[in-house]
C-alpha cells in the first residue's frame, strides 16, 4: 500500500495484491477517498500486526509451558530410576524393568 506520484506530478494511492503467484498493483485514487481508503487499509494492518503479537506471545507462553512438563517428567524419569534401582531392579533388554533375584549362597 503507498501513495505514489509520477514525473513528481500528483499524487494516488494503490494497493498491491497477489493474483496467481504474481504481484499486481492495483490503482485505488486520489484525493480524500483515497486518504479516507488508504486510513482504512492501514487500520487493518495494524489490527492484523495486533493479532499476530497477540498469537505470537500465546504460542511462547505455550511454548514455555510444554518446556516445564518436559523437564518435569525427565526429573519424574530421573527419580523413578533411581528409586527402582534402591528397591533392587534393574534395566533389562529393550528397557524393561526386572526385579532382581536373591541370589543365596551356600556355605
Amino acid at each position: 500500500m503507498a501513495w505514489e506520484s509520477r514525473n513528481g506530478v500528483g499524487r494516488y494511492y494503490t494497493r498491491s495484491k497477489r493474483v496467481g503467484g504474481r504481484v499486481v498493483r492495483e490503482y485505488i485514487g486520489a484525493g480524500p477517498v483515497a486518504d479516507l481508503i488508504a486510513a482504512q487499509d492501514a487500520e487493518r494492518r495494524a489490527e492484523r500486526e495486533a493479532e499476530r503479537q497477540a498469537w505470537n506471545a500465546a504460542k511462547a507462553r505455550i511454548e514455555d509451558a510444554e518446556d516445564a512438563v518436559e523437564r518435569f517428567s525427565k526429573r519424574v524419569t530421573e527419580l523413578t530410576s533411581l528409586l527402582l534401582v534402591d528397591a533392587g531392579y534393574y534395566r533389562h533388554h529393550r528397557g524393561r524393568w526386572r526385579k532382581r533375584r536373591d541370589r543365596y549362597e551356600i556355605t
